[in-house]
């Protein structure tokens, strides 16, 4: 009972402190606005912000006090207050519509005009809020959303502020018959209405009606003579009627009104101009420069003056100060280049001027070298001369000039389809005329091609390191048109002779903690051709472990034929087997795609060899996918672009025996697979028993010269699904020994064309290759 009785208690002193904070707050607001009543603004401020503070929603006292930040002439302050009673109370028009109007004061029009949009929802019959709306909109350039609001405000009741509101939107929709009787029924209603007068005195002018407008004038002036629009615009009237002494009167009148308005300065100087009375308009227009001493239009108004009084020196000053104020103001050069006229004659000389062509640098024959595709060349050169020039001309067509430090530039793109040769013409301004011819040299346009021989480098460029030496011997050979300026590798100058076309070239490189290299080459017309290659150092750690030595697999992939059946096999042999070896020591892979028959003759005579001798490769797999032929005891491999029932565009694989023949000084292995048609007697002879399985340990086996071919036995055209190529690499990828020998995937790709119904493979030696009892051995890693 006692417990309840306490609570109780509480709960009723609670509630007594809640009424003593009300009772607080209205009483400070009461004191605040006993101060209001005597003007003490300050003093009425602190008594309605300290009954905000005991009672945060008391919207009166956001109100009051926003009055009178709006007094105290703080906008920004006022319109914070708004905004705070806005929070408590969302249905008070009269709120929205102050919040509005201060908007507009401090020229924030949109947030006005949400603001007003809000106060027009709650009131029935928004007038003056219709009235702000119209000012926000105007200003927002919405002509026709204020035309409706100001005619709406005139339904509601017709004023002359609404007249005048709705006169001024039609004049912006350029209604100018419905504006001139809008702002007339404005000031029939109210006759002193100063704006409505005022602006129907512009309407008249913009009409061309005088005298209506100086009548308006007058009246505005007749009950305020100190009315300043009025007089500046009865001066435009006077203008119109070109009575000169008046209009300058009546400016005089403003500025006894407004001693400093530097526009009223620059007007009657205007009027000073077209009445020739320039001593009189350059005094005004120093008395603009000097309340506004960067308005370029002041500079340019007292020099036309200065020119009309002769006097060149001060008006070619103010034109040097207008170029400096502002560029590119035309009017002002012009004028410029009028005084500077007067000082021509002082500085007159006769001296050529002095040519200078940069780029491109000619030789001492005044020849040029120009790519023979540039059907424009960029010519940038120096002229230098005691004056200024007049025109550089380059074929005839002007140049553009850029004057620095004392010199002259010149850059211009010229147009050299049909000429060769290049005429530079330049005078200075007293026609000193000096002229320069320049003969152009066409040259080629290739950028040179760089081939890296030694270490070999993939199509990818891709160079498989075999050491992890630090440092790298690299071989290679350009192939360019012209001679060669100069060749780099890593920033190192490399060996070759530079009078010899195509050259060779050499060069050691450090590869200490680099992930790649970089060769350029330039010839002498300035082509430079840039090729970077990756090192791959996988293969550095085991190179040295492999019985076979270096060992490449050379593939032959082709598949695009242009009379043959296209085959779909091939890439996926090619890929399947570029699989099986990845688990063995291959120290690099070249896949040659779709050769022709000319492209398989060279790369076998030439580019391989070349390679192989340079990489010093020990052994080498040439493995062919594509369609083959055998005809008359003959094999032959079909290029892409071999004609049908034409054997002469075939590619007779004993010529590859000849071609691998070049290769015996350094290669000890060679085994040729070829998944497309039987060899023939002429390329291999065949094994008369079993192929003895070889072992690994037997050096003699890995030392001694092979050269070994095996062959897929059908007489007709590639299939896309080659047994014999599956079985090859799934014996290879299936291998859990340290090496597999020939021999041991000749006997399971044997068993498995036979099971599968197809005649039998073909493996022997190469005829009249050297062979002494080795065998080819794919070594695992």
């Amino acid at each position: 009972m006692k417990k309840k009785i306490f609570i109780g208690g509480l709960v009723l002193l609670f509630g007594l402190g809640l009424q003593g904070y009300g009772q607080s707050a209205r009483k400070y607001f009461k004191t605040g606005e006993e101060f209001l009543n005597k003007h003490a603004y300050q003093d009425a401020i602190d008594q309605f912000s300290k009954a905000i503070a005991l009672k945060p929603e008391f919207t009166k006292a956001y109100i009051a006090r926003a009055g009178i930040y709006e007094k105290m002439e703080q906008p920004e302050k006022a319109l914070e207050d708004y905004k705070r009673a806005l929070v408590f109370i969302n249905d008070d028009a009269s709120i929205y519509y102050s919040a509005g109007r201060i908007y507009n004061q401090l020229g924030r029009y949109r947030e006005a005009l949400n603001m007003l949009n809000h106060a027009t929802r709650l009131e029935k019959k928004p007038m003056n809020i219709l009235q702000e709306k119209v000012k926000s909109l105007m200003a927002l350039e919405m002509y026709k959303k204020a035309l409706h609001a100001a005619d709406s405000a005139v339904k509601i009741k017709a004023t002359a502020l609404n007249y005048f509101l709705r006169g001024h939107a039609n004049e912006k929709l350029t209604n100018l018959e419905a504006a001139e009787k809008d702002y007339r029924l404005a000031v029939n209603m109210k006759s002193n209405y100063t704006d409505a007068r005022l602006a129907l005195a512009k309407l008249y002018l913009r009409q061309n009606k005088i005298q209506q407008a100086m009548n308006e004038c007058n009246y505005v002036l007749s009950y305020n003579n100190k009315n300043t629009d009025a007089y500046l615009i009865r001066s435009e009237v006077y203008v119109r009627q070109l009575d000169m002494p008046n209009a300058i009167n009546d400016i005089s009148r403003i500025l006894l009104i407004e001693p400093d308005n530097p526009d009223m300065f620059f007007i009657r100087g205007q009027y000073y101009q077209q009445f020739n009375q320039h001593i009189n308009a350059i005094t005004d227009f120093t008395k603009v420069i000097s309340l506004r001493p960067e308005d370029p239009k002041a500079y340019m108004a007292r020099a036309k003056s200065y020119e009309d009084i002769l006097d060149y020196k001060s008006a070619e000053k103010d034109y040097k100060t207008i170029t400096q104020l502002t560029k590119n103001n035309a009017e002002a050069e012009k004028m410029l280049k009028e005084a500077q006229k007067r000082l021509y004659e002082l500085n007159r000389e006769n001296e050529k001027p002095v040519i200078s062509l940069l780029i491109p640098a000619p030789d001492e024959n005044k020849r040029i070298n120009v790519p023979e595709n540039k059907q424009e060349v960029i010519l940038k050169g120096t002229v230098k001369d005691q004056s200024d020039l007049e025109y550089l001309k380059i074929n005839g067509k002007p140049a553009h000039l850029d004057k620095k430090e004392g010199k002259v530039e010149f850059l211009a793109n010229v147009e050299i389809n049909d000429t060769n040769l290049i005429l530079i013409e330049a005078s200075d301004i007293y026609h000193n005329i000096a002229r320069d011819e320049y003969y152009i040299r066409r040259t080629e346009i290739v950028p040179p091609e760089v081939h890296i021989l030694a270490p070999y480098a993939s199509d990818n460029g891709e160079i498989y390191l075999e050491t992890t030496d630090p440092e790298l011997y690299v071989e290679g050979k350009i192939k360019d048109e012209s001679p060669i300026k100069t060749i780099m590798i890593n920033g190192i100058y490399a060996s070759y002779k530079p009078d010899e076309i195509n050259p060779h070239f050499s060069a050691s490189i450090n590869i200490m903690n680099k992930n790649n290299f970089t060769v350029t080459a330039e010839d002498i017309y300035g082509n430079k051709s840039t090729v970077s290659f990756k090192l791959n150092r996988e293969g550095a750690a085991f190179a040295g472990n492999n019985p076979m030595g270096k060992t490449w697999a050379v593939f032959i992939e082709n598949s695009n034929y242009q009379t043959f059946p296209s085959l779909d096999g091939p890439p996926k042999d090619i890929s399947l087997m570029k699989k099986a070896l990845a688990r063995y020591r291959v120290n690099n892979v070249i896949v040659k795609k779709d050769m022709t028959k000319e492209q398989m003759e060279k790369f076998f005579s030439i580019e391989l060899r070349d390679l192989v001798r340079s990489n010093h490769v020990n052994s080498i797999l040439i493995w062919y996918a594509g369609h083959g032929k055998f005809i008359n005891e003959t094999g032959y491999w079909i290029p892409v672009d071999a004609k049908r029932d034409d054997e002469f565009t075939y590619f007779n694989i004993s010529n590859l025996k000849g071609a691998l023949q070049a290769y015996a000084n350094w290669v000890t292995h060679i085994l040729v697979i070829t998944d497309a048609c039987e060899s023939g007697p002429t390329f291999y002879q065949a094994m008369r028993s079993v192929p003895e399985i070889r072992s690994c340990d037997d050096w003699k086996a890995t030392r001694f010269k092979s050269s070994q071919v095996f062959s897929s036995a059908g007489y007709e055209l590639a299939v896309d699904n080659s047994q014999f190529t599956r079985t090859f690499a799934n014996t290879l990828l299936n291998n859990p020994d340290a090496c597999i020998p020939i021999e041991s995937i000749v006997q399971k790709v044997t068993k498995a064309v036979v099971q599968n119904n197809q005649q039998k493979p073909q493996f022997g030696k190469i005829a009249g290759l050297e062979d002494e009892d080795g065998t080819f051995f794919f070594i695992a890693k």
